[in-house]
Formats: structure tokens, sequence, C-alpha cells
């Protein structure tokens, strides 16, 4: 099928910020982003980030075709949620944002990009920690693997990046509860329709999951293993599902990290190494899971496994079920 290619890469044209920036936001008076000149809203988000590639990245989450961390900067992760989209909608999947995908992301995911939270006091309760170290034999001494402030938890929670958050909110107290915020405005996760099969595509660095009738309703960027510990080859199941999972530890088994010879029990938590959701498979020892550096989504190598951001784990632990097959592509 053939596309008007009128604006091609239609998040690159400037032209489009002054048009984009009244309907990011829903309800942030904190911001008077109405009022505010559109030139001077970039930098409100940071340094180089965008406003439509941010509301591109919130449509597509809403979607269905997660493009990771919501952070305002074009990357391959969101070139792959379009294709994802694409692939939806019975069109070329090249990766642009043209108007045609634009017209669509806005008919299904549209609603505003931004909206306004008030912190919770079950929000700043906590437990928190005051860091997160390096070392696993630190990380096991810890009590829980918690966030280290509300503002990570919360950035998590709206599938954005801390940064982000920050740059949107730059006065905001985040440890205060009645405290009003600007957030992502990102969807409910999907639960009704259900995973018959994955497909791990290693190459593309994306988890792609699809129904009993073989249409494409999930994608996830994803990290999926390394050179040095790769992934494995062919077709494996969910095993079982586990939320909230101490991560274990076994050199002898997997990899030494550090000066760490024996084994080592990381209390649960989203800052643990698999985050919070580990989806065991039938290969001993790999699964699906979590992480605590979403930002660093196919960016950085795992041990193996399949990584994705904790959001989109959670709502793939939701989808799928023991026996569900994982096909892993080369």
């Amino acid at each position: 099928m053939t596309r008007s290619r009128t604006r091609t890469q239609l998040i690159l044209c400037t032209v489009l910020a002054a048009n984009v920036w009244p309907a990011l936001v829903q309800g942030a008076p904190a911001l008077s982003l109405v009022a505010t000149n559109a030139a001077t809203y970039p930098a409100k988000i940071g340094k180089g980030a965008s406003p439509a590639v941010l509301k591109a990245q919130v449509m597509l989450d809403r979607a269905g075709a997660s493009p990771g961390v919501i952070d305002g900067f074009w990357g391959e992760n969101v070139g792959k949620a379009v294709r994802a989209f694409e692939t939806v909608l019975g069109l070329e999947a090249d990766g642009k944002l043209d108007e045609e995908v634009w017209v669509r992301l806005e008919e299904i995911g549209g609603a505003t990009a931004l909206t306004e939270y008030t912190i919770t006091e079950k929000d700043v309760a906590g437990p928190f920690v005051e860091s997160i170290p390096e070392d696993y034999k630190e990380k096991s001494e810890l009590e829980c693997s918690c966030y280290t402030s509300p503002a990570e938890m919360l950035a998590e929670r709206f599938h954005m990046d801390i940064d982000l958050l920050k740059a949107l909110n730059p006065d905001a107290d985040f440890g205060a509860a009645g405290t009003k915020i600007v957030v992502a405005n990102v969807g409910a996760p999907q639960t009704e329709r259900k995973v018959a099969r994955l497909e791990a595509d290693k190459a593309a660095g994306q988890l792609r999951g699809y129904d009993s009738s073989d249409k494409l309703i999930v994608a996830y960027p994803a990290t999926i293993g390394s050179e040095q510990t790769p992934s494995p080859s062919g077709t494996h199941r969910v095993k079982s599902i586990a939320s909230d999972a101490a991560y274990y530890y076994r050199p002898d088994v997997n990899f030494q990290q550090g000066k760490n010879t024996e084994p080592l029990t990381i209390p649960p938590g989203p800052n643990n190494p698999i985050g919070s959701v580990w989806i065991d498979l039938s290969e001993p020892t790999y699964g699906i899971h979590g992480t605590p550096e979403p930002s660093k989504i196919d960016k950085t190598f795992s041990h193996g496994c399949v990584r994705l951001t904790n959001w989109d784990a959670e709502e793939l632990a939701r989808l799928v079920k023991k026996g569900v097959e994982v096909h892993f592509l080369d």
C-alpha cells in the first residue's frame, strides 16, 4: 500500500511545534503552556527534546506499540514502535512518522499527551532506599530493591524518563503529598486481548506479541542477550510468571559479577536486576523480565534474557499464561 509522503519524518518539521504544544497538556495551569510563546516550549522538556516526538511517544504507548521510555527524543525505539504500529495497520513498515501514520495515531491513541496528577500520601510513603549499589553483594544486603525516591517511582508509573519529569516540573516537591505535577498521559495497560505467541527478534531488539488469530497486538523494545551471553535460539515456552520476585545470583550457572563468587539473593523490588517481573521460560535460567534502568533498553546488553521496561514487563505478564510459545528470531 502506498502513502502520501508530503510530510515524511513529521517529527523533524520544526514548524509543527506551535501546533503540537497547545494539544499536549490538559489541566496544567502551573506551566501556563497555553499563554507561553510556542518557541520557548522545547526548553521546558530538555535541550534537544521535541514536543512532537513526546506526543508521538505517548500516542504509540497508548496504541500498544511501546516506544520504551518517554523522553521527547527520536531514536531507534521510537522507530521500532512506529513500524509495529504500521504493521498493525497493514501499511509498509518503514518506521517513518509520515502524515498518514500521524493521523491514525491521533485516531487510536490521540488523547492529550500530558495531563496533571496530584501526588498522594501513598506515593510518598515508600519504602525507598537511599541508593542502589552496583556490587551484587551490597545489593543482597539491602532491605528491598525499592525505588530511590518518589520521583523515580512516578517517572516509571507514567513511563517517563526521570529527566523529562523533572524538566516538566522544575519547582515540584515530589516528596510532598498534594503537589500537582505534569505527567505523560499514558493509557491503562492492556488486559483483555491475550497473547497467544511471542517473537523475540534479536536483530530488531523487539519483543512482539500476537493473538490467537496471529494479529500483532503488542510490541516492546527489548534487550535480547549479548555476544558474551547470547539468548537462546529456537522455540521455548512460558513456564511461570512471578511479580516482585527476588533475584537469585548463581555465578556457577550464569555469569560472575565483579568479585562475587558465591550465590546471593537480591531482594525483590523494581531496582533489582530483573526489575518488577520475571516470566520464566522452559529454557533453564532464561526469562523475560523488567529492568532497574529503563532508559537503557536495547542500548546495553543483557545476560541472555529478554529485558523490557518494568511497565512493559508488567503489562505482558497480564497478557500471557503458562505454555505460550516464545520464538527467538536470529
